[in-house]
């Protein structure tokens, strides 16, 4: 996986893309005990062209030029698939505003936090992420103040609940 960070620095360098963080099953995985995932799950920002339209395009022209092609939603970079998903709404543009910094391995990266992985989890609502909001629940460090303000601001509170019976 740090290979595949390398590349994500490089196109961050290169102003492919801007900030980008570690989300979904594999952010979870800093916070919590391993468990198995399928692909790496980057939130990132792109700048929107001149008709104030945002197109993977040049992030996916940029992946061949370096020898990485897509496969099916994802691109296999160093052998890890990673799949791009734009800051979609409000949640996960602050999201990545509040990522941190990390180091894996020798390799600087960004992670959600974890009040955020929760929150992503709830608003996407998927079985599979009702198990992430649970191990997230129960293993990862919450600051539980943090979590309860986004998921008013979200208006996650009732999917919360509901979900923690």
């Amino acid at each position: 996986m740090e290979k595949a960070l390398g590349v994500l620095n490089e196109l961050v360098r290169r102003g492919i893309i801007g900030r980008y963080a570690i989300g979904g099953a594999m952010g979870a995985l800093f916070y919590t005990e391993p468990f198995s995932t399928f692909d790496l799950d980057i939130f990132v920002f792109i700048r929107p062209g001149d008709a104030g339209l945002i197109s993977l395009s040049p992030l996916y022209s940029a992946l061949s030029d370096m020898g990485y092609e897509p496969e099916g939603e994802c691109v296999d970079i160093e052998g890890i698939p990673v799949q791009f998903l734009v800051a979609y709404n409000d949640l996960a543009v602050e999201a990545l505003d509040e990522s941190v910094a990390i180091k894996y391995g020798d390799t600087d990266t960004y992670v959600l936090k974890a009040e955020y992985l929760v929150a992503i989890a709830l608003q996407t609502g998927r079985p599979k992420d009702r198990e992430r909001v649970r191990l997230l629940r129960d293993e990862a460090p919450l600051d539980q103040q943090r979590l309860s303000t986004i998921l008013d601001r979200f208006g996650l509170r009732k999917r919360w609940m509901e979900w923690m019976i």
